[in-house]
């Protein structure tokens, strides 16, 4: 399943945002198990910005990071344990801008079925995987339609067990189906099934 995913992200176009933003990264790690899976990392609940909710490994640069791809490393490294050595980066994904005004850079990495990660406390409760399968049968629970700076996203939300994955974490995800696999979805493309609507959005770009 994961056989071509890098020819097909070295040969996607990330779209690129120039704006004069703070800088984060996120790292979408795929497990390299039989049947693989994407692991996800739940904010810890006391946190005042995202808490309790899904995410991947990432945050902000600093002004040590030589490029955003050390950043989603170094953040994975300090929020998960995970060795950057053991990640094989196949590309990366189009620039998002969270609710927050911060502009972030997705990776795409495979890492080992076998490692140790442990989630920091202070950031994070939780790791858990979702089999890949289950986002390639886009197996959503309804579509949130969150309108930004008036055009309507088609966000999927999903859920698993306890946890939901929805917001920036499923407009990262939504690329990665459509271009890492060929999957027919889109932010822009209405989808069938239940929609749920949201107050529009409007960001304030600086």
């Amino acid at each position: 399943m994961l056989e071509n995913l890098r020819e097909r992200l070295q040969a996607h176009a990330p779209k690129r945002l120039r704006l004069d933003l703070p800088q984060a990264a996120v790292l979408l790690p795929l497990v390299a198990r039989p049947e693989p899976t994407l692991l996800f990392a739940r904010r810890a609940a006391h946190l005042s910005t995202h808490g309790g909710q899904v995410a991947f490994p990432g945050g902000k640069r600093e002004p040590g990071d030589p490029d955003l791809l050390a950043t989603a490393l170094r953040e994975a490294e300090e929020e998960i344990a995970l060795p950057p050595a053991r990640v094989e980066v196949l590309g990366r994904l189009s620039d998002v801008v969270s609710l927050h005004g911060i502009l972030v850079t997705p990776y795409v990495g495979v890492i080992p079925p076998d490692l140790p990660l442990m989630p920091d406390r202070r950031e994070l409760d939780a790791l858990f995987e979702v089999p890949l399968a289950d986002f390639l049968a886009d197996r959503r629970t309804h579509t949130d339609v969150i309108r930004v700076e008036g055009r309507d996203h088609y966000v999927p939300s999903y859920r698993h067990g306890d946890h939901v994955i929805w917001g920036l974490s499923s407009m990262m995800l939504v690329e990665l189906l459509a271009e890492g696999f060929d999957m027919p979805i889109g932010l822009f493309r209405r989808p069938a099934g239940r929609l749920r609507h949201h107050p529009e959005r409007r960001l304030h770009l600086k």
